[in-house]
């Protein structure tokens, strides 16, 4: 019986069923449903968006929209962290290989290089002109760092047009601050729907993908250097996290989430799940692509905020309002006192 009724209800809290809806939605707005109503629907309890009254067993109370918006977000919080980890993983891989390569080259299936060294600017902005020349379909980018200068759009402008000009669709990551740059907002606005673009609170580092069959990712930390991949291996690791982050992010043209959280921006939160994982503020900053002083301010707000008047109150303030990704959140967490 349970199998079927997964398959019946093969979904999770992000996207429920009609019927789930219905449910969930008039169970809110009531305060409780029988539990005979929730029959039809056990994708509910099952992802404890309805729970047993305990003055009547016979009833379910919902739990509320603002619990399971803020185990949504711990949820995408966490799924953006492991891949992030994956792909630094890989990318240190993929340099120790290409060290290797001086003495044995690694090929790829086809006969070539599959993992080359582009040493200098020159030699990376000539790999790419080409790949942009041999691509027909489909490019995917992550662009970390914050707002775009206009110096970084310009420099792929012409590679952009000459893709727009064959019909190529584009889709780019960037991280939630790039919403500010009104240099972006003109690049995509001249791109018309030739891109799609979407933000996340952090992305991996940079990665451009041709095709799906050749990837380049910087190969030190100055951008001096960088890896042009063809292994289809390799390549298809790397597509595979860009969809997964990009089902993760939120379209540039849409607002972002409300945190569920008075008083506390979007930005606010994700400062204070890396604050709770114990990174220092300039970490934080590059992670999120805004400056240390632009960080420090908002740490300072969330301490007014969450009315913490030391880092090591802000801690346990964070704990307290299930900022910390637990979901253990106070409502009342910020009247409490130490």
């Amino acid at each position: 019986m349970a199998g079927r009724r997964a398959e019946q209800h093969p979904h999770g809290a992000d996207r429920l069923c009609e019927a789930g809806d219905r449910v969930y939605e008039r169970a809110v707005r009531r305060g409780r449903v029988p539990r005979v109503e929730a029959e039809a629907v056990p994708c509910l309890l099952e992802l404890a968006l309805l729970h047993p009254d305990p003055d009547d067993m016979d009833w379910l109370v919902p739990t509320s929209p603002q619990e399971v918006m803020t185990r949504l977000l711990r949820g995408v919080y966490d799924e953006v962290s492991e891949s992030q980890r994956r792909v630094g993983s890989a990318v240190a891989a993929f340099e120790w290989y290409a060290g290797l390569g001086q003495s044995q080259a690694l090929a790829a299936p086809g006969g070539g290089s599959a993992v080359r060294v582009l040493d200098g600017l020159s030699r990376i902005q000539a790999a790419m002109d080409e790949a942009t020349q041999a691509c027909t379909t489909e490019v995917l980018t992550v662009q970390p760092g914050g707002i775009r200068r206009e110096a970084e759009l310009t420099e792929g402008l012409h590679r952009a047009l000459a893709l727009r000009g064959r019909g190529v669709r584009m889709r780019d990551l960037y991280t939630h601050v790039a919403r500010h740059g009104q240099g972006l907002l003109n690049y995509l606005e001249l791109m018309g729907d030739t891109v799609e673009a979407r933000t996340l609170d952090e992305v991996i580092d940079r990665l451009i993908l041709f095709d799906r069959t050749v990837a380049f990712i910087p190969a030190n930390a100055d951008r001096t250097m960088a890896l042009e991949l063809r292994h289809p291996a390799l390549v298809e690791y790397l597509v595979t996290v860009f969809e997964r982050l990009w089902r993760l992010a939120i379209p540039l043209t849409a607002p972002l989430p409300d945190t569920g959280i008075e008083g506390i921006s979007h930005r606010e939160q994700s400062i204070a799940a890396l604050l709770a994982e114990g990174h220092q503020d300039a970490v934080i900053a590059e992670r999120l692509g805004i400056s240390v002083r632009t960080c420090r301010a908002h740490i300072a707000r969330l301490s007014e905020t969450l009315g913490a008047a030391s880092r090591t109150q802000l801690g346990v303030r964070i704990a307290q309002a299930g900022l910390d990704g637990s979901g253990r959140g106070l409502p009342a967490a910020r009247d409490a006192s130490l």
